[in-house]
């Protein structure tokens, strides 16, 4: 077999409609075959993505609006091209096709001709898609440079009115990024990550003083003020285009929300919690257990690893937890390797104790 050849997923419950198209396509790609939505999806995810997805709509179990749904909704999955083939040819079908994400829609019985024209041409758009991007990526480089700086900054700036190091935006920011690429985010999200994560306490340039360095625990109404710094860091940051600042926001708002529902500011429960929010949840508590600061000791690392153990399911995302557990080896590299100096700690001074 052809290694050099693209791969063409076929999703289908009839085997005669899977024989047909890869009469159709077999010569020129490589077919791969799915019976059901489930096992579309796991080959979708899979280390050997397909480049292209064709899939049928009515099938037991999940249909394939739902199949595209979860495609469309998965970061490791979202850009694969993804073309109806059904029976179902009414316009609002394909109207219902397109709003979804599918990037074209083949009637049955379908054309042969057909059928290799338009893989043809949504295979070359794909591809064209991509080189456009890599271009844009190295002509704005520079722009991007200066553009995540700036962020940067921004996150620093709220680390350093909260008396801290700078160094906790660092390392916890390597770690998002780590728990990303291990539940299968696509390269330039997992460097989105890293790079929006860092502004997840900007609001905090919001919280007054006399609350945000009190030398003690907050009462009620302190702590209410100091929530606020979620929303305060979401208006910060505001709506807008870049795909970079949109997860900052998302990151800003969400980060202390828990998988329970207990959280703050809007009590959100379970996967209503957007993603980044939920892995910037696990690395912000790590970090900040494992951290000496001049008002505690750090934890011993087992110890804050067994509160994110016995959290799961309460604070964190069990599935993330999972992950977390898989690259804790990194973690403790990215740890070591960005910790901070005896004259840094001394520089952060006194800080109140953060109620969680």
């Amino acid at each position: 077999m052809d290694d050099s050849k693209q791969t063409i997923l076929v999703v289908d419950d009839t085997p005669e409609n899977i024989d047909i198209l890869n009469n159709i396509l077999s010569k020129d790609y490589k077919v791969r075959v799915a019976i059901n939505g489930e096992k579309a999806l796991a080959i979708a995810k899979s280390d050997t993505q397909p480049d292209l997805i064709l899939l049928d709509i009515m099938m037991p179990g999940m249909s394939g609006y739902q199949v595209c749904e979860q495609l469309k909704s998965d970061y490791a999955t979202r850009h694969i091209p993804v073309i109806f083939v059904t029976a179902k040819g009414e316009i609002d079908d394909e109207t219902h096709g397109f709003e979804l994400g599918a990037v074209d829609y083949i009637t049955k019985p379908v054309s042969p001709p057909i059928v290799q024209s338009r893989v043809k041409t949504q295979l070359d758009l794909y591809d064209q898609k991509r080189d456009l991007a890599e271009q844009v990526r190295q002509r704005t480089k520079e722009l991007d440079d200066t553009r995540l700086e700036i962020i940067r900054r921004l996150g620093l700036a709220a680390e350093f009115k909260d008396n801290e190091t700078g160094m906790h935006v660092i390392r916890m920011s390597y770690y998002s990024r780590l728990i990303g690429a291990a539940i299968g985010m696509d390269i330039e999200s997992c460097e989105n990550l890293l790079n929006a994560a860092p502004m997840h306490d900007l609001g905090k340039i919001g919280i007054p003083d006399r609350i945000l360095l009190k030398p003690g625990k907050l009462d009620a109404e302190e702590w209410k003020i100091m929530m606020k710094h979620a929303e305060y860091g979401s208006r910060i940051i505001g709506e807008q285009d870049s795909e970079l600042l949109q997860m900052a926001r998302t990151i800003a708002i969400t980060h202390h929300e828990k998988w329970n529902g207990s959280g703050y500011p809007n009590g959100l429960k379970g996967t209503d919690i957007p993603l980044v929010g939920r892995i910037c949840a696990i690395t912000d508590v790590f970090d900040a257990l494992t951290t000496e600061r001049p008002y505690k000791d750090a934890w011993p690392v087992e110890k804050a690893v067994d509160l994110i153990k016995e959290e799961k399911g309460e604070h964190f995302d069990p599935d993330l937890v999972d992950a977390f557990m898989e690259v804790l080896p990194d973690v403790l590299t990215i740890k070591d390797k960005y910790a901070e100096s005896k004259s840094e700690l001394e520089m952060s001074g006194a800080h109140h104790v953060v109620n969680e």
